[in-house]
């Protein structure tokens, strides 16, 4: 009789356990999936106008910068490193030729700021010829050009500010792109579709 018990014990733990490990194996694929698909699960919150009026021509010149920018993110999807050093010389380039004496007070400061802040991070990016230091320092480029299309506009084009939780060992990055399509700079073919659409700029 105690042998029966035991047996009839050791059966419904066996099966417990294994129904525990499918479930476990299920979600993980799930959360997976979820993560791979993600940008069709949320839809993305517009920005709201400049705080101050901005001429025109500065934000066609940003809206230059910005189209240099795209190139280089597509050369980090691509991880090819000949590229991302000539798609940053390119950006390094349109950024210099932008005129900040097209603003005035505050803005010409935030500018100053902004500005700053991405010839520093392409810098870096030139500076090492290490990829992941690269995308490092192209983190800093995308949150800096953020700031100033938020500020200043883009005069008729849109942006979408896209953002992947996983990036830098899951500390998560954004990055901006042309179109709402996910195609991630930090992974590249790794994990190409990983993220989700965020905000979209104009």
């Amino acid at each position: 009789m105690k042998t029966t018990f035991k047996l009839l014990s050791l059966t419904y733990l066996l099966a417990l356990a294994v129904s525990c490990s499918e479930k476990k194996q299920e979600t993980t694929e799930s959360d997976h999936a979820a993560m791979e698909h993600a940008s069709t699960s949320k839809a993305p919150a517009e920005a709201a106008a400049p705080a101050f009026a901005v001429p025109i021509e500065f934000q066609k010149q940003l809206s230059g910068t910005f189209a240099a920018y795209i190139s280089l993110k597509d050369a980090f999807v691509a991880t090819d490193a000949a590229a991302v050093n000539e798609a940053t010389a390119k950006t390094q380039q349109v950024l210099a030729q932008m005129d900040m004496k097209l603003l005035e007070g505050a803005a010409h400061n935030d500018w100053m700021t902004y500005q700053a802040e991405l010839a520093g991070a392409l810098q870096g990016i030139q500076a090492t010829d290490d990829m992941e230091k690269k995308r490092t320092a192209f983190k800093t480029v995308s949150d800096a050009l953020y700031k100033s299309i938020k500020a200043f506009g883009l005069g008729g084009a849109t942006a979408y500010y896209e953002y992947c939780p996983m990036a830098f060992n899951n500390e998560g990055a954004y990055w901006l792109s042309d179109n709402d399509a996910i195609r991630n700079p930090y992974f590249g073919d790794k994990m190409l579709k990983c993220g989700s659409v965020e905000e979209m700029l104009k």
